[in-house]
């Protein structure tokens, strides 16, 4: 008897997808459970896991696009397992021979670890394995440190070599791979609200020191009663939340010929992966505390970094936060995630003289930009909202009076 492995339904816009890697060979005995393959589509990664234990026969290749409810694979539940347990068991287990190098030992892992292996030079090996049996997984070696690097790795930079010196006649100037579809997706999306909407950016400046201050003062009393640290990121949802409350017309949207008017305060909050950018949806902001606001954003960072994120995580924010100052950004103009009519991006902190009292002073300072849709946003508005968070963010007690 043959069970068939069929392509699952994985949102109501998912049509389509491709296999980014089988986990498994041909003629390989599988376990109930066991993660067959990852398949990317234009919004999420997802893993197949196998619903019965036998020999699988793959149907589609790595690479291919396959549409949603096809056939990929069948195991054959009547086969039996091989004496010794499945054939990945007894690959991953078994021990290496003295004289086998580190590139033969990657042959016992999934195509997707020996991908990110050669992509990111990271030793599986030296990766500790969270799988069935110990398997190392992708999720695993997306975590990996740089102590996990490949030993052909050097820390120090490389010499730099002679302009005049011409490359190597053998080596390739140039290398070309297929567009996944979740980047062609961000693109796709990035391109029309550009052209859809009349984007205008206004800018700010914002004094972190009182921040800076309150996190100094009670981070220790924070995370021993809350387990999380209080990061900058949940301050300013906090604050974003307040300014969308005095300022109602930036949660909105245009439908049409009509204006949707959000009366709840779902906010996105823009993480980088591997695979792209994706805005994982934290959701009534304005019920939840500066504590459980941290824990959702580290839990969505999380199950972004290990391709965990559903359709449902990704839905229905109202506004966007984006964090550029991370990557040292000193200033930029966020695009709006659509249908969103405003987006706040975040840059680094500096040093920087600035006016106080008549004198000047060194203070911690940060240029915040808010992107938001003309075509119902007016500029007095924007200005309004943004001086709001600044004025929170400077005076975090207004967070707590509501003022």
């Amino acid at each position: 008897m043959a069970t068939e492995v069929i392509v699952p339904a994985l949102g109501e816009s998912i049509t389509s997808g491709i296999i980014a890697a089988w986990n498994v060979k041909e003629g390989d005995y599988v376990e109930k459970d066991q993660v067959l393959y990852e398949l990317e589509t234009d919004k999420i990664t997802s893993e197949g896991l196998a619903e019965v234990a036998g020999v699988v026969s793959l149907k589609a290749e790595e690479g291919d696009e396959v549409d949603i409810g096809a056939v990929i694979a069948t195991i054959d539940e009547s086969a039996s397992a091989p004496a010794g347990g499945s054939s990945e068991k007894s690959e991953s287990t078994a021990a290496p021979a003295e004289n086998e190098t580190p590139e033969k030992k990657s042959d016992a892992v999934s195509p997707a670890v020996r991908r990110i292996a050669e992509e990111e030079n990271i030793d599986p090996a030296s990766v500790s394995g969270t799988g069935k049996d110990g398997r190392v997984t992708k999720g695993d070696m997306l975590k990996a440190q740089p102590t996990s690097r490949m030993p052909a790795e050097k820390s120090e930079a490389p010499a730099p070599k002679p302009a005049a010196k011409a490359p190597a006649p053998t080596g390739e100037r140039t290398t070309r791979k297929r567009m996944t579809p979740l980047r062609a997706k961000i693109a796709e999306r990035l391109v029309a609200a550009q052209q859809e909407a009349a984007m205008l950016t206004t800018f700010n400046e914002v004094d972190m020191t009182a921040v800076m201050g309150l996190r100094k003062q009670y981070q220790d009393a924070f995370v021993k009663k809350n387990g999380v640290k209080l990061g900058f990121m949940s301050l300013f949802v906090k604050a974003v939340v307040n300014a969308l409350q005095e300022v109602p017309g930036i949660n909105a949207q245009i439908d049409g010929n009509d204006i949707v008017q959000n009366h709840f305060y779902d906010i996105g909050i823009a993480v980088s992966t591997p695979k792209g950018l994706m805005v994982p949806v934290v959701r009534d902001c304005d019920q939840l505390g500066l504590a459980e606001i941290e824990k959702e954003i580290i839990n969505y960072a999380t199950k972004a970094r290990d391709g965990k994120i559903s359709i449902d995580d990704l839905s229905g924010g109202v506004f966007t936060i984006t964090n550029g100052g991370i990557f040292g950004s000193m200033l930029s103009t966020p695009i709006l995630n659509a249908p969103q009519s405003g987006i706040l991006g975040m840059h680094t902190i500096q040093q920087r003289p600035v006016a106080v009292d008549g004198k000047v002073d060194i203070r911690p300072m940060m240029y915040l930009a808010v992107s938001y849709d003309h075509r119902i946003v007016d500029g007095k508005e924007a200005v309004t909202f943004l001086v709001k968070v600044k004025q929170a963010l400077e005076d975090p007690a207004r967070l707590l009076l509501g003022v």
